[in-house]
C-alpha cells in the first residue's frame, strides 16, 4: 500500500522496470499501458493518503478513463510494486483481491470472488498470469509461480515455485516463474 511519496517513487520506479521501459516519462501518444499504470498509482497514493482533494479527483478520473479505454478495471491497493501488463485487453480484478509484486498478467484475466462474500484470491510474488486465466475464491497461490494460458484457478496452491494449467488448475510443472527483477 502506497502511504509516502517514498513508497509511491519505489512503485513506479518497480512498475517502469517491469515494462522494460528506459525513458523517464511517456510518450504523448502511445505508452497507454505505462499511463495507466501511473494513474493507478497516483490514485491509490492520493486516496491512501488523503492529500491534495483536486488532485485526488484528477488522478481517480484518470485512472477510471484510461481503465475503460483499455479495458482495465484494476482497483486501487490491489498489486504491489512492479506490476507489467502485456497487452490491452480486458482484465477484472476483484477491489479486496491481493497480489504481490512483480506479477505479469496478460489480458482476459479475471481475479473475483467466489459466492461468499469476500472471499477472494491472494496470490504471491512474482507470479505469471497468462492470457484468459480465471481465479476465483478464498485461494492462496504462492510465489515465484506460473499460471497457463485459460487456466482455472478455484483452489489453493501455496507451495509455489510451481506452474499449473488447465480446467481445473492442477500442478504441470515444478519449475516456477523465473522473471524475478530485483
Amino acid at each position: 500500500m502506497i502511504k509516502t511519496r517514498d513508497d509511491l517513487q519505489d512503485c513506479l520506479d518497480k512498475d517502469k522496470r517491469a515494462l522494460g521501459i528506459k525513458k523517464s516519462r511517456p510518450s504523448i501518444i502511445g505508452d497507454e499501458v505505462w499511463k495507466f499504470e501511473i494513474a493507478l498509482r497516483m490514485d491509490e497514493f492520493y486516496r491512501n493518503t488523503q492529500k491534495n482533494k483536486l488532485a485526488g479527483l484528477f488522478w481517480k478520473w484518470r485512472h477510471k478513463q484510461l481503465g475503460l479505454k483499455l479495458g482495465f478495471s484494476i482497483p486501487c491497493n490491489c498489486f504491489g510494486g512492479g506490476l507489467k501488463i502485456n497487452h490491452y485487453g480486458l482484465i477484472v480484478v476483484h477491489p479486496l483481491a491481493r497480489i504481490g509484486e512483480w506479477c505479469d498478467i496478460h489480458q482476459g484475466v479475471n481475479i473475483g470472488q467466489n459466492i461468499e462474500k469476500g472471499s477472494v484470491p491472494v496470490i504471491g510474488d512474482n507470479v505469471w498470469i497468462g492470457p484468459g486465466v480465471k481465479m476465483f475464491g478464498k485461494i492462496t497461490l504462492g510465489d515465484n509461480m506460473m499460471i497457463g494460458a485459460g487456466a482455472i484457478v478455484n483452489k489453493s496452491f501455496e507451495k509455489g515455485n510451481c506452474t499449473i494449467a488447465g480446467n481445473p488448475a492442477i500442478r504441470v510443472s515444478d519449475h516456477g516463474n523465473v522473471w524475478f527483477r530485483e
